[in-house]
């Protein structure tokens, strides 16, 4: 069989092509056969303009149902589908479609003079646009058209998406993901999480994203099952659609905010059977919140863009707040020190991934590749973790978050979790600033639970009397909230660059 990921989701549904996919928040709603038929005549309008298998689709487009064709016409006729990030402004567009040149370009109609002009410096000249309405003409030529295009056979190492780092540390790498490691994880999480034709997903999640694309949408065509489509995440509208739904993914804010909806209760959970939480660290206090409010155990998982999932709390076995569970079948996790040597059970060290998940390497890239793989194949993820004896694995930070001061390391999550559990604050995150003495020293940013709820004294003392004392923050600051991206991971490359000066 074609290792084509859409010729795998199409095998799943071709027996059952009038059941209901995907539901509106408005209430208009898609079968299988539905979705099909608008990706095939989506498909037409790319050979048309003369897409070909590798070519890339760049796409910057509001979340819709369209939306969701438009990826899967590009996976039928072999391209590359590079989604755009919202939140991208004019020069971080313009970098990314000059390092893919796309032969494509799809754009929301009220930013087509400007994306038309960035295309055109590229050497794209295809530009169409796609409204959340479904207007634009990239619908307007699919009208036309009969939308009896197939699916292209693809082989498992060829490219089907492309995808940017956040660029947060040097020039942002483009992520080469094949149709063979989409469909291995999609595979695995269905299996892993239970997913049937039964369930149906409430999907708050964007599409430019690994989570709500690849995750969310995988599992849903790889079992049958349908989804309650939501625009954005809205707390109150998911509250709303909770009890037609089974699952929910969401990052952590999907679930703090939950918590702080009046109307969220364990009776609009009664037809749940399951609650994902990725894309950033769940808080041990949100994990226990949750149970306490609705009975449900939130499940935490690992993944990043380059790899998909890599781990998983599991479906039917105790799900431990603060880890993100244990590895994922045919993945492997391995924790080293410095010198690449594997560590004992519970010592830090860096996180290694290998598996089917893990990507084909970095766009025009080779020598970055090279530099991230281990000569027996493993991926440097870039993460801190810890392994402990039973298998689960924690993410102690990210590498580059590291703060050594006076020479010693500093892993900030431990002295994050510490902190929150201080009264009076409700989340910090830590990082390190220049010193004059220790290279690094660290610095607490705290979000308090309300104005005076605590102060710098206070938290200083507790890490004095909790933590070593080169753990102890030299400094405690203090926002309203955490600056994070769009994925609600906290920013901070923000924070160290806005208290760079504190101590100098």
């Amino acid at each position: 069989m074609s290792q084509n990921l859409y010729a795998h989701f199409a095998s799943r549904f071709q027996d059952v092509e009038d059941k209901l996919l995907l539901v509106t928040n408005t209430g208009e709603s898609y079968s299988f056969a539905d979705i099909d038929q608008r990706a095939a005549q989506i498909a037409d309008v790319l050979v048309a303009g003369g897409v070909r298998p590798g070519d890339r689709v760049s796409v910057q487009v509001e979340k819709s149902p369209m939306a969701l064709c438009l990826y899967f016409a590009c996976l039928r006729t072999g391209a590359v589908y590079q989604p755009l990030n919202l939140g991208y402004r004019r020069a971080e567009i313009e970098y990314f479609i000059s390092n893919a040149e796309p032969k494509l370009v799809v754009c929301d109609s009220g930013s087509e003079d400007e994306m038309r002009a960035i295309a055109l410096a590229a050497g794209t000249e295809l530009v169409l646009t796609l409204n959340s309405d479904d207007s634009g003409s990239l619908i307007e030529a699919a009208d036309s058209k009969v939308g009896d295009f197939g699916v292209l056979p693809r082989e498992a190492g060829d490219l089907a998406a492309l995808l940017y780092s956040s660029g947060t540390t040097g020039v942002p790498k483009g992520i080469m993901l094949t149709h063979g490691n989409l469909l291995a994880n999609g595979e695995t999480l269905v299996d892993a999480w239970g997913f049937t034709a039964n369930d149906r997903l409430l999907h708050a999640l964007p599409i430019f994203h690994v989570h709500g694309l690849f995750v969310a949408v995988s599992c849903v065509m790889l079992s049958g099952a349908s989804m309650r489509w939501l625009p954005s995440y809205d707390a109150k509208q998911v509250v709303q659609h909770l009890p037609e739904c089974t699952v929910f993914m969401g990052v952590p804010t999907y679930y703090t905010r939950l918590l702080s909806e009046p109307s969220f209760s364990v009776d609009r959970c009664a037809s749940m059977r399951l609650f994902v939480s990725g894309s950033a660290p769940l808080l041990e206090e949100t994990f226990h919140s949750f149970e306490k409010r609705t009975g449900h155990r939130i499940l935490e998982r690992y993944g990043m863009t380059e790899t998909n999932m890599n781990s998983s709390n599991p479906l039917g076995g105790e799900r431990r707040a603060g880890t993100v569970g244990l590895p994922l079948p045919g993945i492997e996790i391995r924790i080293v020190n410095d010198e690449g040597e594997q560590v004992e059970s519970h010592e830090t060290g860096h996180l290694q991934v290998k598996g089917p998940n893990v990507f084909a390497g970095y766009w025009r890239m080779p020598e970055k590749t090279a530099d991230d793989f281990t000569t027996d194949g493993f991926f440097n993820t870039g993460d801190l973790g810890k392994i402990d004896a039973d298998g689960y694995v924690s993410i102690v930070g990210r590498n580059k978050d590291l703060v050594i001061t006076g020479g010693l390391n500093v892993y900030p999550k431990e002295i994050e979790l510490f902190i929150d559990e201080l009264t009076g604050v409700k989340e910090s995150a830590v990082i390190g600033v220049p010193h004059v003495d220790f290279g690094e020293a660290v610095v607490a940013v705290v979000v308090p639970t309300e104005v005076g709820s605590t102060t710098e004294g206070d938290i200083i003392a507790a890490c004095r009397e909790g933590l070593a004392a080169y753990k102890t923050p030299k400094r405690v600051v203090f926002l309203d909230e955490l600056p994070r991206n769009t994925m609600a991971k906290v920013q901070k490359n923000v924070l160290r660059e806005t208290f760079a000066q504190l101590l100098s």
